[in-house]
């Protein structure tokens, strides 16, 4: 059976954003796109979000507890290739099982058009029983990236939780 209550954790890494220079706008848009996503599918959300500084150290211990409480957890911020972006590779090592194929075709997908998408080092995978998506920081990748992630999303939960959904022949 799939979650009653889906706890969705949302983590916007920004130096800017945690020091008070500016709002954090990505983080809000996550939460906007879920929730219709949520009213579509009949799923009832809970959803915590937190700003963080970009530091390894604070967004592995807020991860070491969240992987146990959450059932997805997304991330923006942190993605690029700058000193300071140190998100995928605080992320990774909570990973048992990579999704490659969604951030691989996001990269592509967009990339295309506008070749900086390819410069994103976002990963996608599964800590245990919970989803993990490390997106961009702008508000416009954050809205490319939910545009993917949630075609597939009712399809990896039935999969997380053992739900065969295919048809038998």
């Amino acid at each position: 059976m799939l979650p009653e209550l889906y706890r969705i954790l949302i983590i916007t890494l920004s130096d800017r954003a945690y020091n008070g220079e500016y709002d954090d706008r990505s983080g809000p848009r996550i939460e906007e796109i879920l929730r219709e996503f949520a009213m579509q599918e009949k799923w009832k959300l809970e959803v915590e979000r937190v700003v963080l500084p970009d530091d390894r150290d604070m967004l592995h211990r807020r991860l070491a507890e969240a992987v146990k409480r959450f059932d997805i957890i997304f991330t923006t911020g942190g993605t690029g290739i700058g000193e300071r972006d140190i998100t995928v590779e605080t992320v990774k090592p909570f990973l048992t099982k990579e999704i490659p194929g969604i951030m691989e075709y996001i990269r592509v997908k967009y990339g295309a058009e506008k070749p900086n998408a390819l410069l994103s080092r976002g990963i996608a995978g599964v800590a245990g029983r919970c989803l993990i998506y490390t997106l961009p920081g702008s508000v416009r990748a954050v809205e490319e990236y939910m545009t993917e992630i949630l075609k597939t999303l009712r399809h990896t939960m039935e999969m997380l939780y053992g739900i065969d959904t295919h048809k038998k022949h």
